[in-house]
């Protein structure tokens, strides 16, 4: 029988085989950003602490805030986590009554304290800070562009680009000069921008990442999630609609269509990974429910005979409950995870099997031993984590059998709208068949869900982005050659 890799099956060229990649550490995907903002509250600094609390999961590397108290902007940011570097006094260093703030994770620039947002500017209309979740694909050019011009850049992320593009543009009117700016850029962008009296927001014509709005005792506030609006008992309004910018200031709220109405391409990884299973994203669908659906249709496409289903944690563990529902086999936690390993650790000298892994994921051995294990994640990237894991469960927990299952389709595609994945070389399932990957991480049976079955769960599914699946990016790059992108964004 003729060898086919993924892109075959889909259509595409056929490319080089390449070799197993190596090693990296636990998941292979990293969050994007997350950001909040709050207008006309006593407290917004605080709000804004507690929403990008509640958005840690969309960044680890640095967080900042920026507040205003109708006359000038405040900034504090630093690397690290929003509980470490926002204590007290720091907040105290933030007055006003509106503010937006910013999670961290870097997908372009790289992961120093320069590159922490919001990013505060002055121009000639004033001072504004911004905040942005996505990525622009044109960033680069647009970057030497404006070199050209004499702009000198502060930091190597692709946010300042937009700044510098509102200070360049034309004209008196600052959302006119906004307008002008975002007309010239293209990726994914959900963008917050505090002025000293008025809190912006706008969401690119795609939508491609999240971005709602919330009402919390009579003041607004603008989040990625509602997991965030949630914590601080707002009230969800809406979501910003793609392509829309909407004005919060003295007079109230103000709704201006920026651009046409395009094709939407909703991140599909947002309802696989990213958000928290709590909020509810892209039209108020719940996350959980999704991913459980996710399991039920897995579930049915490809039955397994086992004794018990068990998840990968934490992003496993909605799409294993589905499984296990509908397939009725025993649902239980046989890996037991370490919520509090930090960025970096010492390994021992003397080796230890499995080590990297087991520092995050331990087997419960008194579950597994003897079983026919069903192991249920919601991807698997370069497949060394993977391999780790099926290895610790048959070699440590004892299991007589390891079926892995995986709740979305194989990954053979880079993202290149706010998400850090490798690129195609590294991604195991651009280069290797089904039973190939099987075999590199040891499992008795492996098998994804279709993207058929995904496009069955997800609501209105011709409105998302699954270019990770089938190559099909719906924004397009600058100049010809896919290879030049992947370059740039490395």
């Amino acid at each position: 029988m003729k060898r086919r890799d993924a892109h075959t099956a889909c259509g595409k060229t056929r490319r080089p085989r390449c070799s197993i990649p190596a090693s990296s550490l636990f998941h292979d995907i990293h969050e994007e950003c997350g950001v909040f903002g709050a207008f006309d509250h006593p407290e917004a600094s605080n709000l804004t602490y507690l929403g990008l609390y509640a958005l840690q999961h969309r960044g680890q590397e640095g967080a900042g805030i920026c507040s205003s108290d109708g006359k000038q902007l405040f900034i504090e940011k630093s690397m690290g986590l929003v509980a470490d570097i926002f204590t007290e006094k720091r907040l105290k260093r933030l007055p006003g009554y509106l503010a937006i703030g910013h999670n961290r994770y870097s997908t372009a620039g790289s992961s120093v304290l320069k590159n922490v947002q919001p990013i505060v500017a002055n121009f000639a209309l004033g001072s504004l800070a911004l905040a942005h979740n996505g990525n622009l694909v044109n960033a680069a050019e647009l970057r030497a562009e404006l070199e050209d011009e004499g702009a000198i850049f502060q930091s190597t992320s692709d946010s300042e680009v937009v700044v510098h593009l509102i200070a360049h543009a034309k004209g008196d009117d600052p959302y006119d000069r906004i307008i002008q700016a975002l007309n010239r850029v293209s990726g994914a962008y959900s963008l917050l921008i505090l002025r000293e009296k008025e809190l912006i927001a706008v969401r690119d014509p795609h939508g491609v990442r999240p971005l709602c709005l919330g009402k919390v005792d009579g003041a607004y506030v603008v989040a990625s999630e509602t997991c965030a609006l949630d914590l601080i008992n707002a009230e969800y309004v809406r979501d910003v609609e793609p392509g829309e910018m909407l004005i919060i200031n003295e007079k109230g709220l103000r709704s201006v269509r920026v651009f046409s109405n395009g094709r939407r391409a909703h991140c599909v990884f947002e309802f696989i990974y990213f958000s928290r299973p709590d909020s509810s994203i892209f039209g108020y669908r719940n996350v959980n429910e999704v991913r459980k659906e996710f399991g039920r249709q897995l579930a049915r496409e490809l039955p397994v005979d086992a004794d018990i289903v068990i998840p990968v944690p934490d992003s496993g563990v909605p799409a294993a409950i589905g499984f296990s529902e509908e397939s009725g086999i025993h649902f239980d936690f046989g890996l037991i995870r370490n919520h509090y390993v930090g960025r970096t650790f010492i390994e021992p000298k003397q080796s230890i099997r499995h080590f990297g892994v087991k520092i995050k994921l331990n087997p419960v051995k008194k579950l597994l031993e003897g079983k026919r294990v069903v192991v249920v994640d919601d991807s698997i990237v370069r497949g060394t984590t993977s391999k780790k894991i099926v290895k610790m469960i048959r070699e440590v927990g004892g299991a007589r059998e390891v079926h892995v299952r995986i709740s979305s389709p194989p990954t053979i595609a880079p993202c290149f709208y706010g998400i850090d994945t490798p690129t195609r070389q590294e991604l195991i399932a651009f280069s290797h068949m089904v039973e190939e990957i099987k075999k590199y991480i040891t499992a008795d049976t492996l098998a994804y869900l279709s993207l058929e079955g995904l496009k069955k769960i997800v609501p209105d599914s011709g409105d998302f982005c699954t270019a990770c699946f089938d190559n099909d990016y719906p924004i397009g790059f600058p100049g010809e050659h896919f290879e030049q992108m992947e370059m740039l964004f490395r």
